[in-house]
């Protein structure tokens, strides 16, 4: 834990240094790691959003982009195991809606992890998709249940509660504004 230190004056003459401990998020050095997580995963959905939309050739080649007609769902869901929920995954796959909704998805979380703004959102958007993404390739390939759509979940949950956006981001900023103050679910 890390401590927290300030001086309290008691008296005329007597000055008492006062130590307490502060919970490690609120370190400097927790912090600055909370925040290279959020940046790190921000940019995990914003490249994935940035290489479908223009086939950069990583994952996504240029015949295949999204601006050139392909379809950003139909690779992943059309080949998802077969396992509990592939019926679905695959009736869905290519779909002009899902495809919007899932692009929509990378480029706003991605964007709202970089910045740091609307961190609650994308916690609960991030969870999501990533839940989504988990149950359509069940089983995992190299673990029973475990895989990285999983960890990537609980972190960016873990990145909401412990307000990652407000260092080196605008989520400090952001909370501050008036839309924010009404509506709270928005920081």
């Amino acid at each position: 834990m890390a401590l927290s230190e300030h001086k309290t004056h008691v008296g005329r003459d007597t000055l008492i240094r006062v130590v307490t401990p502060r919970p490690l998020t609120e370190s400097h050095a927790a912090r600055y790691a909370w925040a290279a997580a959020r940046f790190a995963l921000g940019w995990v959905f914003l490249w994935a959003f940035v290489d479908k939309t223009f086939g950069l050739g990583h994952e996504t080649p240029a015949a295949k982009a999204w601006i050139d007609g392909g379809s950003p769902t139909e690779g992943f869901l059309a080949h998802s195991p077969a396992g509990p929920f592939a019926d679905l995954y695959h009736d869905i796959a290519g779909a002009g809606w899902a495809d919007w909704l899932f692009m929509i998805g990378l480029g706003g979380i991605g964007a709202a992890l970089i910045l740091g703004v609307g961190m609650r959102i994308a916690a609960a958007a991030g969870a999501a998709l990533l839940l989504m993404m988990w149950s359509a390739v069940l089983p995992p390939e190299n673990n029973p249940f475990m895989d990285d759509h999983l960890v990537y979940a609980i972190l960016i949950v873990g990145l909401a509660l412990v307000s990652a956006g407000d260092t080196l981001g605008l989520g400090r900023w952001w909370g501050g504004t008036r839309l924010v103050k009404r509506l709270p679910f928005l920081k």
